[in-house]
């Protein structure tokens, strides 16, 4: 039995990312693939409420307008116990090397927080960038880096 909400996302998004599908419309539909391939109720409607979350905050590019590029991100408590310093490190990279901006990153760091996880390890990251990247208009580039590096698992080049 699959168990994390990151599971279910991982499993819509490898199966689902090519076709045009409208969750709003055919969510019935997935509920019942979802749990017919392992994953429980409940996982799969925190699933959902975090794309609906993901969706909300595309919606309304205004939440992070306030940021300005060049500026340091300080990360709160709670957001060190789940991102260690090695993710921390690759939002920076990914920001540094214009994968991310501040405003994709911020969308980054939310859609973790609301992973409801304990932590997030790098590979599981990744996964969140990628699907914070995948509808955001002028960020195809970095879609396909990012998911060259998903899927192709090309070796880092933090170190």
């Amino acid at each position: 039995m699959k168990e994390s909400v990151l599971d279910v996302l991982m499993y819509l998004f490898e199966n689902y990312m090519n076709d045009e599908i409208e969750f709003d419309t055919d969510e019935e539909t997935l509920r019942v693939e979802l749990q017919e391939a392992g994953f429980r109720q409940v996982e799969i409607t925190r699933a959902f409420e975090w794309l609906e979350g993901l969706v909300a905050m595309q919606d309304d590019p205004s939440i992070y307008s306030g940021k300005t590029t060049g500026s340091i991100r300080i990360y709160t408590a709670e957001e060190c116990e789940k991102l260690d310093i090695e993710a921390r490190g690759f939002l920076l990279f990914l920001e540094q090397t214009g994968v991310l901006d501040h405003y994709t990153r911020e969308m980054v760091i939310d859609r973790v927080m609301a992973l409801g996880e304990d932590e997030i390890d790098l590979e599981q990251l990744k996964w969140v960038v990628l699907m914070v990247l995948f509808n955001q208009p002028g960020r195809e580039a970095a879609f396909a880096w990012m998911e060259d590096l998903v899927f192709d698992e090309m070796p880092g080049i933090l170190h």
